[in-house]
């Protein structure tokens, strides 16, 4: 055995997570040439894992947990290895791919606010989505490029735009759950369950229709291995987002919106189409 038997070991739990908790990511990243997909595997799982802290770690004391996460995730990237197999992962595509400090501080400072926060004034708003949603764009956009900094400046604020959209699409899709599990909106400006309109609801969705167009702009100069996937979760996010605005909040509040298994894969299908065929520029 040698030390790459470790990290392929590593990297196949990171995929196994991602596979667990998001069927539709998955699909995406199948879509990649095959170099793309284990390291947006690492990245996911570290992402899953920490989310999962917050979220689901009710019997411990979850800011502990977090910060020891994120002190065992430094000394990883420094020292190059680490005994969890999901931050080792994670640390050798910061390294390989030179994702800086700033994204992972932003993302965990995010999940740090799931801590202690139930609602949001706009400005934190704004600063969680940038953190829990946006930077992991970014982290993938590296990846996506492999050190060309002209092209990643060129499309970071469409990175941006498209984990920006795709996460006020689930805050819409898992309003009741948030609320009810959680005990937390999403909706910015509101801190009250009463509050919860269609007007709230049709300003986010404003945003989000923004959000999407600037994405296509990006997704349409990413490099070809990757277009197709990209492009297929950017589709699926858009299908479950025209559903969702046709439900009042009250539906909203007591189903959870799905995109079925055979209309994934006719997605599938027309984004082969679109990208392969009619080469999407």
């Amino acid at each position: 055995m040698t030390f790459n038997h470790y990290e392929n070991t590593c990297t196949k739990l990171s995929k196994k997570l991602t596979v667990a908790y998001s069927t539709s990511f998955s699909w995406g990243i199948k879509a990649f040439a095959p170099e793309y997909r284990d390291p947006i595997y690492s990245i996911y799982g570290w992402v899953r894992v920490a989310d999962e802290i917050v979220d689901t770690f009710h019997f411990t004391d979850k800011k502990y947990l977090l910060n020891k996460f994120k002190r065992d995730t430094y000394e990883a990237i420094e020292n190059k290895v680490s005994t969890n197999p999901v931050i080792h992962t994670f640390q050798k595509v910061v390294r390989d791919y030179n994702i800086g400090n700033d994204l992972i501080d932003a993302f965990l400072d995010s999940m740090e606010m799931d801590l202690e926060e139930t609602s949001y004034e706009r400005i934190d708003y704004d600063k969680y989505i940038y953190g829990s949603a946006e930077v992991v764009g970014l982290m993938c956009l590296h990846v996506f490029l492999d050190g060309n900094k002209e092209k990643y400046e060129e499309l970071k604020e469409s990175a941006r735009m498209l984990g920006s959209a795709f996460q006020k699409v689930n805050f819409l899709r898992d309003i009741n759950s948030d609320l009810n599990d959680r005990e937390r909106i999403y909706l910015p400006d509101v801190h009250h369950e009463m509050l919860i309109n269609n007007t709230n609801k049709k300003k986010l969705e404003y945003e989000i229709d923004e959000e999407f167009q600037e994405a296509f702009k990006g997704i349409k100069k990413l490099p070809m291995g990757v277009k197709l996937g990209v492009y297929s979760a950017y589709l699926y996010y858009l299908m479950l987002f025209k559903k969702i605005k046709q439900l009042d909040v009250k539906d909203l509040m007591k189903k959870r919106v799905r995109i079925s298994n055979f209309y994934k894969l006719f997605l599938l299908v027309k984004c082969y189409f679109e990208v392969r065929v009619m080469k999407l520029t």
